[in-house]
């Protein structure tokens, strides 16, 4: 028997066999389409991380590393006590969690190594997903899969990443 194509996620942003008569993914528009539609979910994931790594160091209307730190211890403890995980582990990601969501908001902004970015993204997503997971946190779950969704359509789409500074 001849062997199954694999799955593939999200099929409504790729052209495929059957439709490529319809759109070929080598006509000027549709590469155009496509690098739009990349620009479009980078610019979108890369906000996101980077204010939600900036929100992180807010306190009563007031950005400090003080307040970072303090946010973070919190939150470690918060997760240290609703769960199995040890106090060391969650302090460590946790006090480095808003500084990774920086970097990763603004290189995906620039378009530095866009591919890697978006894995180091979508596995920072799949880590707080974790976190959210073993405090049973149905809906902060459910919320980062949907950016997870969005990574993997940003590395689907990588191929077509035509506005960068720093390419793969």
């Amino acid at each position: 028997p001849a062997p199954c194509p694999p799955p593939r996620l999200l099929f409504f942003l790729l052209p495929t066999k059957n439709n490529m008569s319809e759109t070929s993914s080598s006509s000027p528009a549709t590469r155009s389409e496509h690098s739009y539609a990349f620009l479009i979910i980078r610019l979108w994931l890369g906000l996101r991380a980077l204010l939600a790594g900036l929100e992180k160091f807010e306190s009563q209307g007031a950005y400090s590393f003080e307040a970072y730190y303090t946010n973070m211890k919190r939150m470690a403890a918060g997760i240290t006590g609703a769960s199995f995980l040890p106090m060391w582990a969650t302090k460590l990601f946790a006090m480095s969690v808003g500084y990774l969501l920086i970097v990763v908001g603004l290189t995906l902004l620039l378009g530095i190594k866009t591919r890697l970015t978006l894995l180091a993204h979508g596995l920072l997503y799949v880590a707080l997903s974790f976190g959210l997971m073993v405090v049973q946190e149905g809906e902060g779950v459910a919320w980062l899969g949907m950016h997870v969704v969005l990574v993997v359509g940003g590395l689907l789409l990588a191929q077509y990443n035509r506005f960068a500074l720093v390419r793969d």
